[in-house]
């Protein structure tokens, strides 16, 4: 006879969800925008509908904006915007609403043969990863296949039939009222993350996936990030939070760059001005021991580049951190630049110098990331610096694409609020 643990079934609880308007912000074609009424989303079993409250624009919201494309990738039909997003559990699929019953009554179970144990501290016990209406989650805005080779394998990242919001073939963005989605791809967010940031855990995931998963960084190992915007303060705030003993930024922007000292870097780099007509590749290899140089660090052996991250996609940034890294380190690309290169291959071969790709994030990588900052290690207040309402998206479109607003402040990131 088994010993396990029998455990009381509940009955889903009929919620009535009572729907409001479903407003979007769609994208016509570049630099045509307007506001839609759509569906409001029906659920399968295992989806859960969202009631988005805040929404980050991303750089590739930007493109598709500005120019109706994103590398290679061309808009194709109206597509709403958005998908760096954060919302309340309004609806659950039957599934899922099963799920969380069955919690709710292990909780009640748990908080009566224990008269010291509410509730409501039962259901924080038992529920955890138990989804429940009302709950504050974040979005991973990506549903793959689950079937094909790279899927099960743990690499749902690069499914060759990912459907990406706001990215064609597009499922639709989330600058609307609501969104559904696989509940497995909703995380619920501790008391003390607020929406806003939640809506931050989609780069945030991005710059983990890059320094923690694919350069599988370590505790007092050095690293070089390539790109002061979001994604590349990002990746210098995961890896302080995680233990690197130096972190140097490099950037063009002066303004970029004395934040990012404020922010997270131990050293900022800016690069030298290349002479009249030299080559890129040389210039880049100057460049590189001009900033090994100016910030006192070895080309090899302790104290050198372990890991680069590049967050521009520049060409003469990427041939710089090759040129940089020290021998048997490793340099992630997640930034998007031309689609061919030139590299310093024999440099990349003699010296085992590992590069990989960063595409989005995977497994753990949301997990890791709210945890880094409910336990305080990656601070997102700073990279807030502005909010918009909803009917003002075209704004924070704008000022996003001009870096500063009207009054001259640098924009990091600009969060939208959901609809009224």
């Amino acid at each position: 006879m088994s010993s396990q643990a029998v455990l009381p079934r509940g009955k889903p609880e009929p919620v009535e969800f009572k729907a409001k308007d479903n407003p979007a912000f769609i994208l016509y074609d570049k630099l045509k925008t307007g506001y839609e009424e759509q569906p409001i989303p029906e659920l399968g079993p295992d989806e859960v509908l969202i009631e988005i409250k805040k929404t980050g624009i991303c750089g590739s919201d930007v493109h598709f904006y500005n120019t109706g494309a994103m590398g290679l990738v061309a808009l194709q039909e109206p597509m709403c915007l958005g998908h760096e997003s954060a919302g309340i559990l309004v609806q659950l699929g039957s599934n899922v609403a099963r799920q969380a019953a069955e919690a709710r009554a292990v909780a009640q179970k748990l908080s009566e043969n224990d008269h010291q144990v509410d509730t409501g501290q039962a259901q924080a016990v038992v529920g955890q990863g138990t989804l429940q209406l009302g709950d504050k989650v974040a979005l991973e805005p990506g549903v793959t296949c689950r079937m094909c080779t790279d899927c099960r394998g743990g690499c749902y990242q690069i499914c060759e039939h990912m459907v990406f919001a706001a990215y064609p073939p597009s499922r639709g963005g989330t600058l609307q009222r609501y969104y559904k989605l696989p509940a497995d791809l909703v995380y619920k967010l501790p008391p003390s993350v607020a929406l806003e940031y939640g809506a931050m855990m989609e780069p945030l995931s991005v710059a983990v996936h890059a320094v923690a998963n694919k350069g599988g960084l370590r505790t007092g190992q050095n690293v070089l990030v390539f790109g002061a915007g979001p994604v590349g303060l990002l990746a210098m705030a995961v890896a302080k939070g995680l233990g690197a003993a130096r972190i140097v930024g490099v950037d063009i922007n002066e303004e970029r760059l004395k934040f990012a000292k404020g922010y997270a870097a131990t050293d900022v780099y800016l690069p030298i001005k290349p002479k009249a007509d030299e080559p890129r590749a040389a210039y880049s290899l100057r460049a590189a021991a001009d900033l090994l140089l100016t910030c006192g660090i070895p080309t090899r052996g302790p104290g050198s580049i372990d890991l680069v991250i590049d967050a521009s996609g520049a060409e003469v940034c990427i041939q710089m951190g090759l040129n940089a890294v020290r021998p048997g380190g490793t340099h992630v690309q997640t930034g998007f630049g031309p689609p061919d290169i030139q590299i310093p291959m024999f440099r990349v071969t003699t010296n085992e110098i590992t590069i990989k790709g960063g595409w989005r994030y995977g497994n753990g990588d949301y997990p890791l990331a709210i945890d880094l900052v409910n336990r305080g290690l990656v601070n997102l207040d700073p990279l807030l610096t502005h909010t918009f309402k909803f009917k003002d998206a075209l704004e924070a479109f704008e000022i996003t694409k001009a870096g500063k607003d009207r009054d001259g402040k640098m924009v990091i990131k600009c969060v939208i609020d959901g609809p009224e």
